[in-house]
């Protein structure tokens, strides 16, 4: 089968499409063929080398752990998941892993745990459904963290980036206030989503004192490197501020969540699928490309500001 590969640490120029084995479906495993794979900055952070400790690899590796496909394969003792089923979830990187990170899903074919992946609805895109899982889990499991509840405010930073704005609509279907960062171009497309729009920057601090006079209950960080000024916001404390990119946070003794992911998520997953299939979830796909061009979308990951999701198409 095709896939992208990489046999070293480093960047897009290190990736190259070959052709590998085939994978096959392990005990309480599916093996995916592969409609649409979601791009995510942890991709291009473990093909560094700089989640090694979190990650480590084993090379050649496939990149990627976001998917969509339809169940060709199965493994000893899966139930409830059946060959021709369309689906979407995360994958593992080999048979014999029964969570393996982030990895395999550039490829023809990919294997999934059967307890991690969940039906796609009929009328869902494929490229959408790619582009919920990590978006979803990511903000389920922050907005967990903050216990975030009916009338609070909570302040959103990277609120129009793809995982940032599910955050929102997950914090307002909640109750929630949500003041959300984001450039000026973008401030419609946020009070589309039920957020106050305020702009990041010089001034963010007076201007989010101003959207939220009477404060802010819980930051969710999601891609501004803002934690000072979160911490500044809730009064010098750091209780109640995740973040999910920024380091400095084990540093200042702020939460940060890249992971594990939620285990057995499928259930929740196949919610928030329904949502996004009925319009009630809204996500932005900025483009999609061929599996060939992995390298490019890798790169405007990298670059920072694609106005939605990147997806993939074997």
């Amino acid at each position: 089968m095709k896939a992208v590969i990489y046999k070293e640490y480093g960047g897009s120029e290190v990736l190259r499409v070959a052709e590998i084995e085939e994978p096959h479906a392990g005990p309480g495993q599916v093996r995916l063929k592969v409609m649409a794979v979601g791009v995510n900055p942890i991709d291009y952070k473990i093909r560094y080398g700089w989640l090694h400790q979190m990650f480590p690899m084993t090379f050649p590796t496939v990149p990627g752990g976001e998917v969509a496909g339809i169940v060709d394969e199965v493994g000893e003792g899966v139930a409830g998941v059946l060959v021709g089923d369309e689906v979407m979830g995360f994958t593992v990187a080999g048979a014999d892993a029964s969570y393996a990170g982030v990895t395999g899903a550039y490829a023809q074919y990919a294997l999934a745990m059967a307890a991690d992946v969940a039906p796609k609805p009929a009328g869902l895109s494929w490229e959408l459904a790619a582009a919920l899982p990590v978006a979803v889990e990511t903000s389920d499991r922050v907005l967990g963290l903050l216990k975030v509840t009916a009338g609070e405010t909570l302040l959103l930073h990277g609120a129009a980036g793809v995982v940032g704005s599910v955050g929102v609509q997950l914090a307002v279907s909640r109750g929630a206030t949500v003041i959300g960062t984001a450039s000026e171009a973008n401030h419609d497309y946020l009070r589309s989503l039920g957020a106050v729009p305020v702009t990041y920057g010089d001034g963010v601090v007076e201007r989010v004192r101003a959207a939220a006079p009477q404060g802010i209950d819980a930051v969710y960080d999601a891609g501004h490197d803002a934690l000072d000024i979160s911490m500044e916001l809730r009064g010098g404390t750091t209780d109640r501020i995740v973040t999910i990119h920024d380091i400095r946070a084990l540093e200042l003794g702020i939460t940060m969540s890249t992971g594990p992911r939620q285990q057995q998520f499928a259930p929740e997953l196949a919610e928030y699928a329904r949502m996004a299939a009925d319009g009630q979830l809204n996500v932005r796909i900025d483009r999609s490309l061929p599996l060939a061009e992995a390298a490019r979308a890798l790169e405007l990951s990298e670059a920072g500001h694609p106005r939605g999701k990147l997806v993939l198409l074997p």
